[in-house]
């Protein structure tokens, strides 16, 4: 049976009775990002009424709306902007889930044509609309509320509207006769918004996804080439905020790359899971008015237009009720988002200062650091990184309680773990790519200060220990924290190791871990005879 159509009515005149709040009412609220269309439909000037005072009337089963004449979107989308002025953050500000939306209302469409379940002429044109929309066309006519009610039936309607109206329009019929292009019996045939909907942010959330994978890729190799680079430098390596053994700026770098690595490859491990769809499932995951063909042919289709190798779930009420996957994503950016920005806290460590701080790295110099104190410089980039992190944080803690919240079968707020997510996904990506091209391309180190440093640091002592023992050590370690001495002139000093011993096993090569220290059992026996000679009473000879 036909949904209750929208009629179109003749084009009239604005006539200002349009409700507070609207798109098109110049009263809108600004918020903090684009909310509303400001440069019109995004389809050639030369298609559109030459009055953007002019109107349509469209009818719902709760009554008529009048639409401006010039828009895509229709009467469903109207009741959305009155309903959830929420944010002030249309999901047009979210490109990865428009292009989702089309890829999934053009692989419908297409299974709905080989299956003969649509007119093939409908179905030709809907996906020639589609891939309009997927080429970057009419992206400012998807204006509703990212969060809403109705577990994002809002958004489905939108697309649903725009797609039927662009549609008409290349048939030559004015926007809003829905009797020749109808949103819901052709544009929505064989789906719901409970599969067209989480299938679509899923496979938002992969193009996503896979465009921070590239960045944080590049992020990670830029540490390892600043590995490299920094690899003959010592420094005073540190635990607990207190000096600890000496190693190389290099592995310092290096283990920021690695850690990044490691985040790339959890990352990539959930793309799979997300490529788990429930088209074909419509309402609830019982199949209700699709074909019984239809879920293998829009799967199909879907993988083609993409090129992401998607599977149905082998349980449809499982999968239209389920979060999981969003909760497993979510977790897994927050981990990443945690170890970048603990290395964020470790560059703003390290190159704290630049006089009374650590002061062992210079940060590019990215802007005035202060509007009172003349020449200050603040670590803009890592402290911007670390508030993408706090805002992943605090997102994943969304999801994890929207997921929770599902009820029966079907989970009512995957508007908010979309939003949530593809946010998380866009900021953490824009982080990425700031810190490698603003920061750390630009990092140089401070080479006199860590050589002071390495030089003065007690902890070399440690290096020591196999060779005198622990005690003799850390006696050592109270008189070179009291005296200021160096530590190889009090071991030389106490006839416990020659100058040449205490050089070799003193190497940079040696205090980094970087050679292997293959006659430590040579040294060590040499260490003990001298002191039996010395118990002896022969003592030693050489001490040079």
């Amino acid at each position: 049976m036909p949904h209750s159509a929208p009629q179109a009515q003749s084009i009239r005149p604005h006539n200002g009775s349009v409700p507070r709040g609207l798109p098109f009412d110049e009263q809108s609220i600004d918020g903090d990002e684009n909310y509303l269309p400001t440069n019109g439909p995004s389809i050639g000037d030369d298609e559109l009424p030459s009055d953007p005072g002019l109107t349509r009337t469209e009818t719902d089963s709760l009554g008529s709306r009048e639409i401006p004449a010039d828009v895509y979107w229709g009467i469903h989308t109207v009741r959305a902007l009155e309903n959830f002025p929420i944010t002030r953050r249309a999901i047009f500000n979210y490109p990865d889930l428009i292009t989702a939306l089309a890829r999934v209302k053009q692989a419908a469409a297409r299974a709905n044509r080989e299956l003969g379940t649509l007119d093939a002429a409908k179905a030709d044109v809907i996906d020639t609309v589609c891939q309009e929309i997927v080429d970057g066309r009419l992206h400012d006519q998807f204006v509703v509320g990212v969060i809403q009610g109705g577990a994002g039936t809002s958004t489905n309607m939108n697309t649903n509207e725009v797609i039927a109206n662009r549609a008409l329009e290349l048939m030559g019929i004015p926007r809003g006769d829905y009797s020749h292009m109808h949103p819901i019996d052709d544009v929505n045939r064989s789906q719901s918004t409970n599969d067209v909907y989480p299938t679509a942010i899923k496979l938002a959330m992969v193009f996503s996804l896979l465009r921070l994978l590239d960045e944080h890729t590049l992020l990670s190799d830029s540490f390892a080439r600043k590995g490299r680079e920094f690899g003959g430098i010592l420094k005073v390596g540190r635990t607990q905020l207190q000096d600890a053994v000496p190693m190389t700026l290099g592995q310092e770098f290096s283990g920021f790359a690695t850690t990044l690595r490691e985040d790339v490859d959890r990352l990539r491990e959930v793309v799979p899971w997300l490529n788990e769809i429930n088209l074909g499932a419509t309402a609830i995951g019982t199949g209700i008015t699709a074909d019984p063909r239809y879920a293998e042919a829009v799967r199909h289709h879907l993988v083609e237009l993409t090129g992401i190798e998607m599977e149905t779930a082998p349980d449809l009420i499982e999968a239209t009720s389920d979060a999981g996957i969003f909760m497993t994503l979510s977790g897994t950016l927050k981990r990443a988002a945690v170890k970048l920005s603990k290395i964020c806290n470790d560059l703003r460590l390290i190159s704290s200062g630049p006089q009374a701080g650590f002061g062992e790295i210079n940060l590019p110099p990215r802007q005035a650091g202060s509007s009172i104190m003349p020449g200050k410089v603040n670590p803009v980039i890592p402290e911007v990184v670390n508030q993408v992190a706090f805002s992943v944080i605090g997102a994943d803690a969304t999801v994890t309680a929207a997921a929770e919240a599902g009820q029966l079968q079907l989970n009512a707020f995957e508007p908010v773990i979309a939003h949530s997510i593809l946010q998380s996904l866009a900021w953490m990506t824009n982080a990425c790519r700031t810190l490698r091209v603003n920061c750390i391309e630009g990092i140089t180190a401070n080479t006199e200060r860590l050589a002071e440093q390495v030089g003065s640091s007690v902890g070399v002592v440690t290096a020591l220990t196999p060779y005198i023992g622990y005690a003799a050590s850390a006696t050592l370690a109270h008189t070179a924290l009291t005296t200021n001495a160096s530590i190889a002139e009090l071991v030389v000093s106490s006839g416990l190791m020659t100058r040449v011993e205490v050089d070799r096993v003193l190497s940079p090569e040696r205090l980094s871990g970087m050679a292997a220290v293959t006659d430590a059992i040579t040294i060590i026996r040499q260490v003990e005879e001298r002191a039996r000679d010395a118990v002896d009473g022969d003592g030693p000879t050489d001490r040079s």
